[in-house]
């Protein structure tokens, strides 16, 4: 099935979009055009009849932006209370361009402990359903100012495909910095191979990541690597795909051959329980 086939039947989507694609590099602060056109982008999306789940890096960024903390920070605290400022602002932008479209955001916030408990993994799931089926957009982020190392999931390119999973949905879709995969980082080698296209992730594929590649976001190319093996084997498409350009999220869903995609094998053996709660 080319691209085009695959593309034209996908009904519920997850997109997700890095602190580094929200904000300028320049200065650290909100990037409201390129807002702006996301927000337009998925309203047109929802208009169409499928369901949109935004799931949006940027709360500690924007916080520290906010307090004037140059330096990504290290401690605890300082990240959870930067997370408690970003958050309300991201929201509010969000809420203001969403309403220039006549389109209603939700905001969720959770933790890896509302998906391991039964009960709140099911009340999150009815959650998201109701919401959907009322034609709102859930904007998702980690419940960052309550979490701690024992309960977090560390990086929204495995939120992501985690909420994809939960939500039964048919496509995940990474919004980067890079265009997609490379045999190696671009940044650093400019003879670096695109990819295209992934069939299966082998291991030699997650050794061959990278690192997180800025000061801004918390997820290089290991994370997305990690995150389209769950979106795969949960029956999710996924593509990684460049944000600097909003129009290439509706190049991806007309089938063009954008970014990298990795095709869903669907592993009747996984379970999203096992998952989070197997050590990584």
């Amino acid at each position: 099935m080319n691209r085009e086939e695959l593309m034209a039947g996908k009904k519920r989507i997850v997109v997700k979009i890095g602190s580094s694609t929200l904000t300028h590099a320049e200065t650290g602060d909100m990037d409201l055009v390129k807002m702006e056109r996301l927000v337009r982008v998925l309203t047109d999306i929802s208009n169409c009849g499928k369901d949109i789940v935004l799931v949006s890096s940027g709360a500690i960024a924007v916080g520290r932006k906010t307090m004037k903390i140059t330096e990504r920070p290290k401690e605890k605290s300082v990240k959870q209370a930067c997370a408690a400022i970003g958050q309300t602002r991201l929201m509010m932008v969000y809420q203001r361009l969403f309403a220039e479209y006549n389109k209603i955001p939700a905001q969720v916030l959770i933790t890896k402990l509302t998906m391991i408990n039964d009960i709140n993994r099911r009340n999150a799931r009815a959650t998201f359903s109701e919401l959907l089926s009322m034609g709102v957009i859930p904007i998702v982020n980690e419940n960052d100012t309550v979490v701690t190392d024992e309960i977090e999931f560390g990086d929204n390119d495995t939120l992501s495909a985690i909420v994809a999973a939960l939500i039964h949905a048919d496509l995940l879709v990474l919004l980067s910095d890079i265009d997609g995969l490379y045999d190696d980082d671009p940044h650093v080698n400019p003879d670096a191979k695109f990819i295209e296209e992934i069939d299966y992730i082998t291991d030699d594929l997650e050794s061959m990541a990278k690192g997180p590649g800025s000061d801004v976001g918390s997820g290089g190319m290991a994370t997305k690597i990690a995150a389209a093996r769950i979106a795969n084997d949960a029956g999710a498409d996924m593509v990684i795909c460049n944000g600097c350009d909003m129009k290439n999220l509706r190049h991806v869903l007309e089938g063009r051959n954008v970014g990298t995609l990795f095709r869903a094998h669907k592993n009747e053996n996984f379970h999203l329980i096992d998952y989070l709660t197997k050590e990584h």
